[in-house]
């Protein structure tokens, strides 16, 4: 039996979600979920919403919302529920096998494409793709560019070249590859580009369950007496596989920005900057070779 029989319309099936979901996510999160179901379950944008909100909800329709609001409160991430997630205005398959992509990683994008989308002809390496969200999105927006994508995770691999299929993305290249052990060819790229792991294991105390829970933690954390592993290796990778003035952009823990800047200086990296993302945070860093 169903659990809300008495809601006959699309709107009052949308007043239902709001106030199931608004005491546990907030009036901004909630809105931002209202709107992935039905982009899911009926490919409506939220105009389209608006525009049925007089049609009548369909058992199915009342079903699988109710399967989905339960999942949402045992607190299991929208995304790998519905089995996708936006970014940078792509639509992309992700599983518990891939970190669900930030809001901040697409202004680490923004800072790559306002600073090359005149320029063609890019080698780009994205290190550590999971559902291959950085690539698609420089693939998308930079001109005849040529991308290599790799991740140690098969089934990370496997998500990101299904995305890339269905957003006929054929200039990347995915490699199933650990970053310990890739060594790219000299001077093979123009930009180097990651968002590794950053994030020490200290920190998960502080972090939200549905977060510990459900997404990988290899993805996630590093060790507390080694919190720049990841980029202290792809510096060194980059200073063979970049070519003369190649760029490296990464996503930073802002704890240690500080480290992370003396650390590409004594590799030998010049022009380096930190940026802050829209929380005020020191979120990212470039340099070039």
């Amino acid at each position: 039996m169903n659990k809300f029989p008495d809601i006959k319309t699309i709107a009052e099936l949308v007043r239902f979600i709001r106030n199931q979901l608004v005491p546990i996510y907030g009036e901004g999160e909630t809105k931002g979920m209202i709107s992935l179901i039905f982009q899911n379950l009926k490919n409506w944008d939220l105009t389209n919403l608006i525009i049925n909100y007089d049609l009548p909800a369909s058992e199915y329709l009342k079903d699988s919302v109710s399967s989905i609001l339960d999942r949402l409160k045992a607190g299991e991430p929208i995304q790998y529920i519905l089995g996708k997630a936006n970014f940078y205005g792509l639509y992309l398959n992700v599983n518990k096998s891939t970190l669900i992509p930030r809001p901040e990683t697409e202004q680490l994008v923004d800072m790559i494409v306002k600073k090359y989308s005149r320029i063609s002809d890019l080698r780009i390496l994205d290190i550590g793709t999971g559902s291959g969200a950085i690539a698609l999105a420089l693939a998308r927006n930079l001109p005849f560019s040529k991308l290599t994508a790799i991740d140690i995770s098969k089934d990370a691999v496997k998500v990101a070249k299904e995305n890339a299929d269905s957003l006929k993305c054929n200039n990347i290249k995915f490699i199933t590859a650990d970053i310990f052990k890739f060594e790219p060819e000299p001077e093979s790229f123009d930009i180097i580009v990651s968002n590794p792991p950053y994030i020490c294991l200290s920190e998960a105390e502080e972090m939200e369950d549905n977060v510990l829970e459900h997404e990988p933690h290899t993805a996630l954390f590093v060790p507390d007496d080694d919190p720049l592993r990841y980029y202290r290796h792809i510096a060194m990778t980059a200073k063979t596989g970049l070519s003369p003035n190649g760029s490296l952009f990464f996503e930073i823990n802002p704890l240690y920005s500080d480290q992370l800047k003396r650390l590409l200086e004594k590799s030998g990296f010049s022009d380096i900057e930190i940026t802050k993302d829209t929380y005020n945070r020191e979120r990212f860093i470039s340099a070039k070779l």
